[in-house]
């Protein structure tokens, strides 16, 4: 008879959301079992495109971020978003985007100026995952299980049980659990399990999606080589991505409304793909693999069952524009690990928990809610493409400008969301001390910098060379911008309730921007604003059980 594995948290899932939560658990003193179905190192399928800033953000405080900058595309190849009537066709606009070489460093064009230490990177899930997997797998708090599926758990009062399926020799194991977590994908066993729920909108759109290796294409490429292609004609629309940016390609067939209840492969994939590069029938490709999706916009009715979670694709499914898809998971395993350890430390109360779901559902609902949006718009002017695009007169030039124009105004926000990015915030949790500010409003392109509680913490540089980021404590941070602001009553509570709360003074050297209007401004392990004010309230006490997440 086996005998019962033991550990704190069972991750169900070895993708950038399972691998991300286990490396921040990890971090924090956290002993992690991963159970994953894959064998170890067995390529992911071809996904995500895209590493958010928010997320190279927490990948530079998990030590990550320099491997992922040295990884995908060569380091000098354009990053650029291309519009045109073909990938090998005549050009319509232009979204330039810098390559990873002058990342940090360029100052021209919408991508090029964030209001971070770590701006986006572009880079493919086949060379990201790999980074992810092999350093997680090297902490010495994780227990990574290949090959190996939960069946099936049970709940209790102290934590899960679950058994274990070794997919390989069919044996089974059971292993308990204090808290567990579904980083399982949309099909989460976890989630049908806790008996959660997707609502919204089943079908947006169905792509036809094809990884294909053309070594020969990029030389027919007219012109400055681009991170993406966009196709407009009124043949075929599609999207192609530069993979390794040599020879290896993504390419998007959009599907046609009518073609929308259709199997797949009932639309001619050959015939779609040549229409999208522009190519003829003796242009050679091979197909690597198939890679067909369908774009929804569904949300799980709830996040939790006791001591159950889900996360990432497990817990919401969108139309993966503004690459928001994984992004968004991994912002769901940030946002939980550091309330799994403040309960697991024992400084946590068992209510500081509910504010994963409390937080992270409604910013999901705006977020997906964004991404329909633009879903629509990008489906509606794929209907609208005019006939005589490619025409070689005055009215074929003038709809040319006409197409390039609107498809820079309407992507340049989804492929520079700073909004998306930064602008969300927080509200209605127990965590958060509202001042009665409202936070200000965001778009996917745009948001205003603020210290409202539930915001994000606005950047800036410290006079050291460090990000202000770096010297955020792993619990929660006080920075004080006025030496004679008294904060010993805070710091002294805090010690005596378990708190951990660091102390960063900001001198005038460090430069801080105008948003920070407030001698004293708490922030959170997830560098969101917890508490602002020009002295510490009253009631010391009450407002640390607030940071334990007592209510």
């Amino acid at each position: 008879m086996s005998h019962t594995l033991h550990t704190a948290v069972l991750i169900v899932g070895a993708g950038p959301v399972g691998l991300t939560l286990a490396m921040d658990l990890a971090g924090r003193g956290v002993k992690v079992t991963i159970a994953e179905i894959r064998h170890y190192g067995e390529p992911p399928n071809v996904k995500c495109n895209h590493v958010s800033a928010r997320t190279m953000e927490q990948f530079r405080r998990l030590g990550v971020a320099k491997a992922l900058r040295d990884a995908g595309l060569p380091g000098d190849y354009p990053n650029d978003v291309v519009f045109r009537t073909r990938m090998t066709g005549e050009e319509l606009t232009r979204i330039p985007i810098p390559c990873r070489e002058d990342r940090y460093t360029e100052t021209e064009g919408p991508d090029a100026w964030w209001p971070t230490a770590e701006p986006p990177h572009r880079i493919n899930q086949i060379f990201l995952e790999p980074i992810l997997l092999h350093h997680t797998a090297s902490l010495s708090n994780v227990t990574l299980l290949n090959r190996t599926q939960v069946t099936q758990f049970t709940q209790s009062d102290d934590g899960v049980q679950a058994e274990l399926l070794n997919l390989d020799d069919q044996s089974t194991q059971h292993i308990h659990a204090r808290y567990m977590v579904g980083c399982d994908g949309g099909s989460s066993n976890v989630r049908k399990q806790m008996g959660a729920q997707l609502e919204g909108t089943a079908v947006i759109q169905r792509v036809q999606s094809t990884f294909i290796r053309a070594p020969q294409l990029r030389s027919l490429l007219p012109g400055k080589p681009a991170w993406c292609y966009y196709s407009v004609n009124p043949d075929r629309c599609g999207t192609v991505f530069a993979i390794d940016g040599q020879e290896t390609w993504l390419v998007h067939n959009h599907l046609n409304p009518n073609e929308s209840e259709s199997e797949f492969d009932s639309v001619d994939r050959d015939a779609s793909i040549r229409h999208i590069l522009g190519v003829d029938q003796d242009f050679e490709y091979e197909v690597i693999s198939k890679e067909d999706w369908v774009g929804r916009r569904l949300v799980a009715n709830r996040f939790r069952d006791r001591n159950v979670f889900i996360a990432g694709d497990a817990a919401h499914l969108w139309v993966p524009y503004a690459g928001y898809g994984m992004n968004a998971g991994i912002a769901d395993a940030i946002h939980l690990s550091w309330l799994l350890a403040a309960r697991l430390q024992g400084w946590g109360a068992p209510s500081i928990l509910d504010a994963y779901e409390a937080e992270r559902q409604p910013i999901t609902e705006q977020v997906s809610n964004f991404a329909m949006d633009h879903a629509q718009k990008m489906i509606k002017a794929r209907r609208a493409v005019p006939v005589n695009i490619e025409a070689n007169d005055a009215q074929g030039a003038q709809a040319r400008e006409d197409i390039g124009h609107e498809a820079y105004e309407l992507n340049v926000q989804q492929f520079c969301c700073a909004g998306l990015n930064f602008g969300y915030y927080y509200s209605d949790s127990t965590l958060i001390m509202a001042d009665g500010e409202t936070p200000p409003p965001y778009t996917m392109g745009g948001f205003t910098p603020s210290t409202v509680p539930g915001c994000r913490a606005p950047h800036f540089w410290l006079h050291d060379g460090r990000s202000l980021y770096d010297a955020f404590g792993p619990g929660y941070t006080l920075l004080r911008f006025a030496p004679e602001s008294q904060v010993d009553a805070l710091m002294n509570e805090a010690k005596t309730q378990g708190v951990p709360v660091a102390l960063l003074n900001i001198t005038p050297q460090d430069a801080p921007p105008e948003t920070y209007q407030h001698p004293l401004v708490l922030c959170r392990a997830d560098q969101h604003v917890v508490w602002r004010g020009h002295e510490l309230p009253t009631h010391v006490a009450q407002m640390v059980a607030r940071l334990r997440g007592v209510a």
